[in-house]
C-alpha cells in the first residue's frame, strides 16, 4: 500500500515538474523585450525638453532639431518605426518617463538622484556647468575662478528650473539669490536685462550664447567642477539588461565613430545661424 502511495506520489511529482518545464519554455518563447513592444506599437515616443544644442523646437513649425533630437531619429529608424516628440519640460521629464508617457527622455543628465528613478544608457556626451555672465558687471570679481567667488547676497544667478544645473547651482550656493525659469531663452533674457548677473548653464550652452555676444558677454569654468556627468538617454526603470544593451550598443557606434560629434557641430551651426 505504501509503495503504491509512494509511486503515485512520484508520478504526479514527475507530470508537475514536466509541466512547469513545458510552462517556463512557453513563456521563455512568448516573452519580448521591451523595444519589441516599441516595434509593435510602430511608434518611438521620446521626451523631449528643450536646450539647445542637444534639443531645440521651432515656434512656428513644431519640428525638433538638436543632435539628441537626431539620435531619436536614427535610433527610431533602427527599430524601424516612426519618432514621435513629446513636449515636456525638466521640471517633468523624468516623473513622464516614469508614468509611461514617452517611451526615452532625450538629453538626460546622469544623476545619482535620477538613477532611482530611471535607467540611463551610456553617455553621448559629457557635461559640465558653467557661468556665464557681462564682462563689466562689478560684482563679478575679475579673478573669480570658483562658485565660492561668486557666491555674494548681492548676485543673482539664473538657471532653468529642474535641471542638472539647478541642481548643482542650489547644492554648491549659500548665499547668493537663484533665480529659477522654466526656460532656457528666459534665463538668458534676465542676464541680459541684467535681471541676473550670472547664467547657470551646461558649458557648451553658454559656448553658443558668448559666441553669440562676444562683446560682452563670457564664461567661467568653476574650479572646482560644479557637476560633470555624462548626457544619456533616460529609459524606463523596468527596462532588461538586455533592452539597455540595445540603446547602449546604438550608442557606442556613433560615438566611437565621430558620428555624434558631427551632430553636436551641425546643431551648434544651427543655432549660431538662428543668433546672427
Amino acid at each position: 500500500m505504501l509503495s503504491n502511495v509512494m509511486t503515485s506520489a512520484l508520478r504526479a511529482t514527475a507530470a508537475l515538474t514536466l509541466m512547469a518545464g513545458l510552462s517556463t519554455a512557453a513563456v521563455a518563447e512568448t516573452a519580448e523585450g521591451y523595444w519589441q513592444g516599441v516595434q509593435k506599437s510602430g511608434t518611438l515616443r521620446c521626451g523631449a525638453a528643450v536646450a539647445p544644442p542637444y534639443v531645440m523646437r521651432d515656434p512656428a513649425s513644431g519640428e525638433y532639431s538638436g543632435f539628441y533630437a537626431d539620435l531619436c531619429r536614427e535610433f527610431a529608424e533602427v527599430l524601424q518605426v516612426k519618432p514621435e516628440f513629446v513636449d515636456t519640460t525638466w521640471d517633468n521629464i523624468v516623473a513622464g518617463l516614469q508614468a509611461g508617457k514617452w517611451d526615452v527622455s532625450l538629453a538626460l543628465n546622469r544623476t545619482p538622484a535620477r538613477a532611482m528613478a530611471v535607467q540611463f544608457s551610456i553617455p553621448a556626451m559629457e557635461y559640465q556647468i558653467s557661468l556665464a555672465y557681462n564682462k563689466d558687471n562689478p560684482k563679478v570679481p575679475a579673478g573669480a575662478t570658483s562658485v565660492t567667488d561668486i557666491d555674494k547676497a548681492d548676485v543673482t544667478l539664473a538657471v532653468m528650473s529642474g535641471t542638472a544645473q539647478d541642481k548643482a547651482i542650489s547644492a554648491a550656493v549659500k548665499t547668493a539669490t537663484i533665480l529659477r525659469l522654466p526656460t532656457n531663452d528666459e534665463t538668458r533674457l534676465a542676464l541680459v536685462s541684467r535681471r541676473a548677473d550670472i547664467l547657470v548653464d551646461a558649458s557648451d550652452t553658454n559656448q553658443l550664447f558668448t559666441q553669440s555676444n562676444p562683446d560682452w558677454a563670457v564664461a567661467l569654468n568653476p574650479t572646482p567642477a560644479l557637476a560633470k556627468q555624462g548626457v544619456s538617454f533616460g529609459l524606463p526603470h523596468q527596462l532588461s539588461a538586455a533592452d539597455v544593451e540595445v540603446v547602449d550598443i546604438f550608442l557606442e557606434e556613433r560615438v566611437a565613430t565621430g558620428h555624434v560629434e558631427g551632430l553636436i557641430r551641425k546643431a551648434v551651426d544651427e543655432v549660431l545661424k538662428a543668433s546672427n
